[in-house]
Parts: structure tokens; sequence; C-alpha cells
């Protein structure tokens, strides 16, 4: 399927989380430990949003592979970001083209998802449906990952984010169900408005794609008081992954099956998650 990762803190250099990493998200691209394929060829993206403007989210999306795309090593090199999104794409079936890249956008919203809905094909109309008419037209691409973003909004991201995915989640279901489909949802999806960060992690069949978050910068510190990156970001950093970075003993921590988290400032929150009726 594919691999993401969600980053929130002190702005930094998109290189030094995109490329600087032993275990990248480049490096996954090619050489994937956890997710179902290990190359994740087809088509990548990242989205962040500037310290100057929070309101409009900064896409760069391509069809060809991230490990030897140079425009994203370029941008890379140049653009600092205090939260930014990055998904590298393994077509589940639909086809390979930009508007099928992640992460997706409207408006301050951007969304990204690893996973898939099984026989899509079977519910994309009565899922389509189901969006608000005035938000049907701004849906650009083919797949089960975008429908599930403009469905969020219609069940109200802008109010209740969780919410709203619980409702998204829940119509997938009852939709996949009517047409036979006995575990329709596999996910873990990243949704942020360029304040906080929200991460999902559910299946139907109750063994979801792996997720994992980072452990505090401040107890990272006392394990770890010799690395220089971590006396240089703040104790509100956070990442959100499909699969850890690197070995770093103590960083990182698996997101708790039917579970979501927010990040945000403050205190972090991690809660159980349970699909609505839409």
């Amino acid at each position: 399927m594919c691999r993401w990762l969600a980053y929130s803190g002190t702005p930094l250099l998109l290189d030094t989380i995109l490329y600087r990493p032993t275990h990248s998200l480049i490096d996954q691209s090619l050489h994937s430990r956890l997710g179902v394929e290990t190359t994740n060829g087809d088509g990548f993206g990242v989205g962040w949003y500037s310290e100057e403007n929070i309101d409009t989210p900064a896409l760069l999306k391509d069809v060809g592979p991230a490990w030897n795309n140079r425009n994203l090593r370029e941008i890379a090199d140049h653009v600092r970001s205090p939260l930014f999104f990055a998904h590298i794409r393994a077509s589940t079936g639909t086809a390979v083209q930009q508007t099928n890249c992640h992460p997706f956008r409207h408006g301050r919203w951007m969304w990204m998802h690893n996973g898939a809905i099984a026989d899509f094909h079977l519910m994309r109309r009565d899922l389509s449906l189901l969006v608000d008419p005035g938000l049907y037209s701004d849906i650009e691409g083919t797949t089960d990952s975008e429908m599930m973003f403009y469905l969020a909004i219609t069940f109200g991201l802008d109010e209740d984010p969780p919410g709203a995915v619980a409702r998204m989640v829940g119509a997938v279901e009852r939709s996949g169900h009517d047409h036979g489909v006995e575990f329709p949802v596999q996910m873990t999806i990243a949704v942020t408005d360029g304040e906080r960060l929200w991460a999902f992690r559910y299946s139907s069949q109750g063994t979801s794609r792996s997720l994992f978050y980072s452990t505090r910068v401040d107890t990272l510190r006392e394990l770890h008081p010799d690395l220089a990156f971590l006396r240089e970001v703040s104790d509100e950093t956070r990442l959100i992954v499909s699969e850890p970075l690197g070995d770093l003993p103590g960083a990182w921590n698996e997101v708790p099956e039917s579970s979501y988290g927010v990040v945000h400032a403050g205190a972090d929150e991690l809660h159980r998650f349970v699909p609505e009726p839409a």
C-alpha cells in the first residue's frame, strides 16, 4: 500500500526528516520494512505550511518515485516548515496520476491515507452520492482516499474532526456490508488544519497497517543526552510515521489498534476510535 509521515514542531528543513534519518521515508520508498509492498514507487507528495501562512498548505506531487526526484531533493534543502506531511504511494488499483497522489488539500485542511476501501469499485457510486453536492466538483482524482477525505468534510470535519472521521468510516462500512464486503475499511490517516494534527489507526478486521508516534522530546533528551538534534527542537515536536525512521532506543511507540491521537500545544492526546453511523 503506502508509507507516510507527519511532522509537527520546531520549524525544520524538510531534508532533516525526509532524507537524513537512517530509515527515512525516501529509503522506505525502496526498502519498506513493515509495508505490504517493499517498494512504494507509484508517486509521492509533500504538503507543508509556512510560518507566514497556515491558511493554505503548499503541495508538491509527482507520479514518479520519490527516491530519484530532483525537484523533491531541491525543495527539501530550502523549505522550512513547522508542520508538514509526506507520502509515498503504492497503488491499490487506481491510476498512477498526479491527482491521485497524496496529500489531498481542501482550504486549510490536508489529508493522507494508507490502506484501502475493499472493493471500492462496488461502493464508489453510493459513496459519491453521500458527498455534499457543493464539494463534489472539488474531487480531482479517482482514489478511495480522496473520497474518504470529502466524506469526512461532508460529515463535519471543520467542527469535529474525530467525529467526522468516525461518521465517514461508519458510512463506508455500511455501504460495504450492503454490497457483501465483510471487512470494508483498512486505514491509517493523518489530517491537519495547520494547527492541530490528528492521526487514526483502524481497520474493520482489527488488523490495521502499522503506525507509530515519537516519544516526548524531553524524555528522549534524558535517554540520549549526546544527540544534538534533540537539543535543537522544542518539547512540542512530534512525528507520526507508518514505520520508524531509525532504531534509536525508546524513540518509537506503536499506535494502539482502533485509536486516534491529537498533536497540539500542550499535552497530546490518545483516544479509542469507534466508527459512528453516518
